[in-house]
This record gives structure tokens, sequence and C-alpha cells, in this order.
């Protein structure tokens, strides 16, 4: 009855259940799973029978020896993923010191960079002081009428203006001559309707000086016509003194006493001191903190009421 009964059994579905993800799956070790072990050991653990006294026995048997095959088994997966996090560890060192090396790599060229750029400007700055330096005996003169009798003679012309504005050097015996004078730019433009500056190369430095020295303190003219004579300078040191135009207009409504000192520096005279400003938002700030100028000196308000 016995043998009859098990030839009944039905047989195992083991087939029809449907396998989760686990660990095995994931890493890719062919090993069995959970549930395959467990099925495998109700499948070949001995069956009880009265009769038999040794089944118990038998049974742990068998029980000691599935237990060692799972800890083998578990053994043979945690190696595995040892070897796994082992190669994943040393491929994120390896990224790790790569970045570390990216990065003091990208901290040497911004060094090297910030150096360049320190060099450009020294040298930038060096050309153009030197640039001015060859132009120390020369005046420009800015509003002389654009007519031929004047473009064609232009040595006799700044005689002219040095007689009619500042004699006394002339009667000083200074030596006024020019090795040279031009329009600049050398062309017309016929568009612009303002006249071209006039540059004169002066023989004596001295003599230059003291004409510069007369056009500061009062209207220079020619002919009853009005004309300004400044220091003739490198383009790129006259726009940045051009940046100060606003400000010195005002200062000079103010009574500051401004001034535009080489290259590009103002000067005030401010409670019986003087100031002296390279940059205009140094100025803009100083004037902030003054109740006296605070608000006389807003750069983009004048901008948009000129616009």
């Amino acid at each position: 009855m016995t043998n009859s009964t098990e030839a009944q059994k039905p047989q195992n579905t083991k087939k029809n259940k449907k396998k989760g993800v686990t660990l095995d799956t994931f890493y890719g070790a062919k090993i069995q799973n959970t549930e395959q072990i467990e099925e495998d050991i109700q499948e070949n653990s001995p069956k009880s029978s009265k009769g038999n006294r040794n089944s118990p026995q038998t049974h742990e048997e068998f029980e000691s020896e599935m237990t060692k095959k799972m800890e083998a088994l578990w053994e043979e997966k945690w190696e595995i993923m040892q070897k796994k996090f082992m190669h994943l560890q040393n491929q994120f060192d390896q990224t790790v010191k790569e970045n570390q090396a990216l990065k003091q790599e990208l901290i040497k060229q911004s060094q090297n960079t910030k150096k360049l750029e320190e060099n450009i400007k020294y040298l930038t700055d060096k050309v153009i002081d030197l640039e001015n330096r060859g132009r120390r005996e020369n005046l420009r003169i800015i509003g002389l009428p654009e007519k031929p009798e004047i473009n064609t003679k232009l040595d006799m012309v700044i005689q002219d203006i040095i007689k009619e504005n500042c004699p006394e050097i002339l009667e000083q015996g200074g030596n006024t001559a020019t090795d040279r004078a031009h329009r600049t730019p050398s062309t017309l433009n016929p568009q612009k309707t303002t006249p071209r500056n006039v540059i004169g190369k002066f023989q004596s430095y001295q003599t230059k000086e003291k004409i510069l020295q007369e056009a500061r303190k009062r209207q220079f003219r020619y002919k009853g016509i009005p004309i300004r004579v400044t220091q003739d300078l490198a383009s790129s040191t006259l726009n940045d003194r051009k940046a100060w135009n606003m400000i010195f207009r005002k200062a000079r409504e103010l009574g500051l006493q401004p001034r535009i000192s080489y290259p590009a520096k103002l000067t005030i005279y401010f409670q019986g001191k003087v100031w002296a400003f390279n940059k205009i938002e140094d100025f803009q700030l100083f004037a902030k903190k003054r109740p006296e100028l605070c608000g006389k000196f807003d750069t983009e308000n004048q901008r948009a009421r000129n616009t």
C-alpha cells in the first residue's frame, strides 16, 4: 500500500513556478537560487517510516550534507561578489586618481594662463608707455579749421598760434621751431563735420611744455577761432582720458579744480586736500561716501539724459 500511494503522488510542479531576480541572477553566478535548493531538499529528503528506526539519523545526515553544500555555494557566491567589488573598487580608485591628475593639470594651466595674462598686460602697458614717450615733444591742436590755405602750411600756422596766445615765449628766445606737422587721420572723412586734429612735433621739449602750460590756463584761439591745445598721446591713453570727460566737467562745475595727469589719472582738490584716482570706479566709491558729492557723479543717469 505504501508503494502504490507513492506511485500515485502528483508530479513535481516546480517547473510552473516563476523564478524571481536574486543575487545569483544579478551577479551572473551559475548557482541555484534559494527556492530551488529548498525544493531539492524536500524532494531528496528521506521519507519517514514508522518501521524505520534509523530514519531520524538519516534525516540529520542529509540536512548536514545539504547545509555544507549551501555553505559551499554561498562561499563561492561571496568570492564572486568580492572579486566584482574589488574590480569596481579598483576602477573607482583609478578614476579618482585620474580626476585628481586632471584637477592638478587644470590648476597648473589656470596659473599659467594668469601669468600669461599678466605678462601680456605688462608688455601692452610697456608698449603704450614707450609710444607716449615717443610723443613727448608733440602737441595736439583740436578745432583748427579744415581749409586748404591752413593744411598746406601747418608749420607756419603753429607759429601764428604761438604769437597770438603766448608771445612771451618768443620774447624769451624760446625755440618754437617744429620738425613736422600733419593732420590725423591722414585722409579726410567727408561724413565728419569736425576738423581733423593737427599734430606738431617741436624741436624743444621745454618749449612744448611751456606752450602746454599756457594752454591749460586759458582758451587758445587762432585768428579769433577757439581751439584746444593738448598733449599728444597714444590712442589707447586718449580713450582712457576721454572716459573721465563727464566726471571732469561736473567736477569743474563744483569747483573741484580737476586735472588729468599722465597717463589717465584724475586729480581733484576737495576739503583742502588733493585726491588722485586711477579708475572711475574708485572715484565713484569716493563720491558716494561724501555727502557733498553723493549723487552728483552718476554717470549712468548722465548718459541717459544725454541720449
